[in-house]
């Protein structure tokens, strides 16, 4: 009876000394774990701090130059006006000249990286995948012959006026002139052409290689490439649809501009309210265009 008393005292020792030793293990690793959740907290602050600078830095797109080639031998960045917004999910590369109050919405591309330059009015809009590019109108430092259009004495692989709507996936692909208050509507492309003053591209319509008249109409779907139809397009008259329409859009992409680059730019030091009335630059590059 004695030997089993001392045989269960043994084992009650025993097992006492693995409970101990497992309690204190289990407090070793609650420290750890307690020094690697507060080392978590640490750096999920230290990113959240990084995502909120990265945020208020990514609000508006800045642009990019272009590269080097045999047919572009300049390097040129893009110029925004002031009131111009870019939204951080467009690419704008190269020679592009941007007016006051242009809008460009996310997923648009405007390259002025092979034709060059390539320049949008006051007021203009870019919408959704739209895409704006050009021919190359240089080759080994010598112009290319009939891949620019002139506007008040400048030439232009791609001119688009002011107060322009290119609708959402169209596409405008130099050389090209849009002169101002043009509607070109949802994937509509315009191609070698002149679009005169007050015109409509409907939805769809494809303009290659002819002059669209001042306040005529190129009907959705069609394909207008033969310039005796292009003088025959019918003129934009008061029970026509789509008249007024580009005002109404440009109305609301105009006070995307002005809302979307308020929101983007920082708000202003205590004492500096209105020391830049409101229109700071955009994008670290921005300057005025050269644009007439």
């Amino acid at each position: 009876m004695n030997k089993l008393g001392m045989a269960l005292g043994g084992v009650g020792t025993f097992l006492g000394a693995a409970v101990l030793g497992f309690v204190v293990l289990l407090a070793r690793e609650a420290r750890t774990a307690g020094h690697e959740v507060q080392a978590l907290r640490g750096q999920v602050a230290e990113l959240q701090a990084q995502l909120a600078t990265g945020a208020d830095q990514a609000r508006t797109g800045h642009g990019r130059a272009n590269v080097l080639t045999s047919f572009n031998p300049d390097v040129n960045l893009p110029r925004f006006k002031e009131t111009a917004f870019v939204d951080p999910m467009a690419s704008v590369i190269g020679d592009v000249q941007l007016g006051g109050g242009v809008y460009v919405a996310p997923f648009a591309s405007l390259r002025g990286d092979e034709g060059q330059p390539i320049a949008l009015g006051d007021e203009t809009n870019v919408q959704d995948g739209v895409v704006l590019h050009a021919l190359e109108t240089e080759s080994h430092g010598q112009p290319v012959a009939n891949r620019t259009y002139e506007v008040n004495g400048r030439k232009y692989a791609v001119y688009v006026g002011k107060r322009v709507s290119l609708a959402h996936q169209s596409q405008v692909h130099g050389p090209a002139r849009i002169d101002d208050d043009v509607f070109v509507g949802m994937q509509a492309l315009v191609f070698k052409a002149w679009v005169g003053r007050g015109s409509v591209i409907e939805p769809g319509a494809k303009v290659i290689g002819v002059t669209v008249p001042p306040g005529r109409y190129v009907r959705a779907g069609t394909v207008l490439t033969d310039q005796k139809l292009a003088d025959q397009l019918p003129e934009i008259t008061e029970d026509y649809p789509f008249k007024g329409l580009n005002e109404a859009v440009v109305h609301v992409n105009t006070s995307f501009a002005e809302s979307y680059g308020a929101a983007a730019r920082p708000a202003p030091a205590e004492g500096e309210a209105g020391a830049a009335g409101g229109h700071g630059e955009v994008a670290a590059q921005t300057a005025p265009a050269e644009h007439h």
